[in-house]
């Protein structure tokens, strides 16, 4: 009964940060958790918590205001307070490549299955940034979903999404990032930010050693000599070895170096880790080593620190989630704002899985498995008892009347279609001598 109590403590709060539309807009959520499949946006209205009419859908994301702040303060509060958390980001693309007259369509990247076709697609990018609660598992909660608008990046994006977040965290967190992320501009811009990262560098990257000693002459040297990743002959000697079997990787062995810096961040050293795997039997082909840069305060021990790593594709399982059975990526809609409105609601839906997965029973389809460790699916799929009995803080529609409607003789005008933003800086040609 308390984590009933919980979950519905926690739907009340979140239906009053909606501020207006919000009773249209709490049960477009509730309608999202109980449809499995649908075609289009005005589908999620034939579900039986949706006691509106479809239009209400569009009216709802057009009014509705939700307040991200207190919304993620929200989403903080049900955090654990004795838990150091660790957080992942990342960013993913909302593909609209036929929506000409949506504004601000950036190219953005998406994974291609067809060799040869470039890994790109037209739509809008979202950055989030997320709480990974478990070790093993597919959860991740986010805490900020937002849409790259198109005069930022997704680096500048994430930078101000994890300083948002860690002002409002009791403890400082662990974050984890992907390769996109391990440059200098994001360790410049994160330095001041009371968060310790963990982030994957490309195997490509050129680091660069601690300077020697001041000699007294000239100006003291910000570089001491080249550590080429894929250079073996460029490397130092590790400071610390260690060798581990893990049960589905078979042998590997971790080493560490200590005070390398990027070529443009040399006041921000860092501690480099290499994981190799140095028994192939269990692979059909080699693998390559996998390069991860540690940046805080005191650093977890080797064979823990690697593994840490591992939880950061937790992002990637919502993302799948939030596309396939939360419908994110469904709705057409005509305004970037009306995308970041729906787009808020994702987060929500999460965390409202996530209080309930004590509460709710595996109601598995005739194909599936019983699990005992429910999933976010799993959790969804069991929604519909949960939702009848703890019901609803939206209050009932009242009608209004018939709409008037487009009027006689109006003119109907074409919509404005807006081109491409193409992100980028211009770089000026270099005059040849004649």
């Amino acid at each position: 009964m308390i984590k009933t109590d919980k979950l519905k403590a926690f739907r009340q709060a979140a239906y009053q940060h909606l501020t207006r539309a919000k009773d249209a807009t709490f049960e477009l959520t509730d309608a999202i958790l109980l449809t499995r499949h649908a075609y289009c946006l005005a589908d999620l209205s034939l579900s039986p918590v949706f006691r509106r009419n479809w239009s209400s859908i569009y009216e709802a994301l057009q009014d509705c205001r939700p307040q991200r702040n207190k919304l993620m303060q929200l989403y903080i509060q049900q955090m654990p307070t004795d838990i150091r958390p660790i957080l992942a980001g990342d960013h993913t693309s909302w593909s609209r490549p036929d929506a000409k007259t949506l504004q601000e369509r950036t190219i953005e990247h998406q994974a291609n299955n067809v060799y040869g076709n470039r890994p790109i697609t037209i739509g809008q990018g979202y950055s989030t940034i997320a709480w990974i609660p478990e070790v093993e598992g597919s959860w991740a909660l986010p805490l900020r979903h937002e849409r790259i608008t198109s005069w930022e990046s997704p680096i500048d994006k994430a930078v101000w999404q994890l300083k948002q977040v860690c002002k409002c965290l009791p403890q400082r967190p662990i974050s984890l990032w992907d390769s996109e992320y391990g440059c200098a501009p994001f360790i410049l811009k994160t330095a001041n930010i009371a968060a310790d990262k963990l982030i994957r560098l490309r195997s490509n990257l050129c680091l660069w050693t601690a300077p020697p000693a001041y000699s007294g002459k000239g100006r003291p040297r910000l570089h001491g000599s080249k550590f080429k990743l894929n250079d073996s002959t460029t490397w130092t000697a590790a400071i610390e070895t260690q060798e581990l079997e893990h049960p589905q990787l078979g042998q590997l062995r971790i080493s560490l170096w200590e005070n390398l810096h990027f070529p443009a961040a040399p006041h921000q050293p860092m501690q480099l880790i290499r994981v190799e795997r140095i028994d192939q039997l269990y692979s059909s082909k080699i693998r390559a080593p996998l390069w991860l840069i540690w940046i805080g305060q005191e650093m977890l021990p080797l064979d823990e620190i690697w593994q840490l790593y591992l939880r950061r594709f937790g992002v990637d399982h919502w993302y799948r989630l939030a596309k396939q059975r939360l419908h994110w990526t469904l709705p057409k809609l005509s305004t970037p704002k009306q995308c970041e409105r729906w787009s808020d609601l994702m987060p929500m839906i999460t965390w409202e899985l996530w209080l309930a997965r004590e509460i709710v029973q595996d109601r598995p389809l005739p194909w599936q498995k019983c699990l005992t460790k429910l999933t976010p699916g799993r959790v969804a799929q069991a929604m519909p008892g949960v939702l009848a009995a703890i019901g609803t803080p939206a209050s009932s529609p009242k009608l209004r009347g018939n709409s008037p409607g487009w009027q006689p003789g109006q003119q109907r005008l074409p919509r404005t279609r807006y081109p491409i933003v193409k992100k980028g800086f211009s770089r000026t040609k270099k005059k040849t001598k004649t």
